[in-house]
């Protein structure tokens, strides 16, 4: 009898471990897409050319506006709404500021447009990709050396 008792307090044990340690991951994996990504690889555009115009989203939680985001492809600060839920993505709101920026504008206008398109994310280590089963964008965590 207390063979049998031992056994189902250890399996009770097991089960509450696992199941905290799925939830903690599911949450570590939403805290690593709140932070600021880099863009690297999106349509025609080299690595270099996306690396001089800085172009990056900021995925930071703001307390006060907490689905509102931000990003700049290297001109105008652009900003969006986005919900994300186990790898759906779903982006709305789409603005910008209105300057103009000499050969700095194409990428602004590409990713614009594209942006509300995107519905799936996936993070693999350092790097977030969007896509929305045709196109597609590549970040890398900005705080990643």
């Amino acid at each position: 009898m207390k063979f049998l008792q031992s056994i189902g307090i250890l399996s009770l044990i097991l089960l509450l471990t696992v199941s905290c340690k799925s939830s903690n991951n599911s949450m570590s994996g939403m805290q690593n897409l709140h932070k600021k990504w880099m863009l690297v690889e999106y349509k025609d555009f080299t690595k270099e050319e996306l690396t001089k115009l800085e172009a990056n989203v900021d995925l930071t939680k703001n307390p006060e506006s907490p689905n509102r985001y931000t990003a700049k492809m290297g001109c105008n600060g652009m900003f969006f709404t986005a919900e994300f839920n186990n790898g759906k993505a779903k982006f709305s709101g789409v603005g910008s500021t209105m300057m103009y920026c000499d050969g700095r504008m194409r990428l602004e206008e590409l990713f614009g447009k594209d942006l509300p398109n995107m519905n799936q994310y996936i993070i693999e280590g350092h790097f977030l990709t969007l896509t929305d089963g045709k196109s597609t964008m590549k970040f890398v965590a900005a705080d990643w050396d």
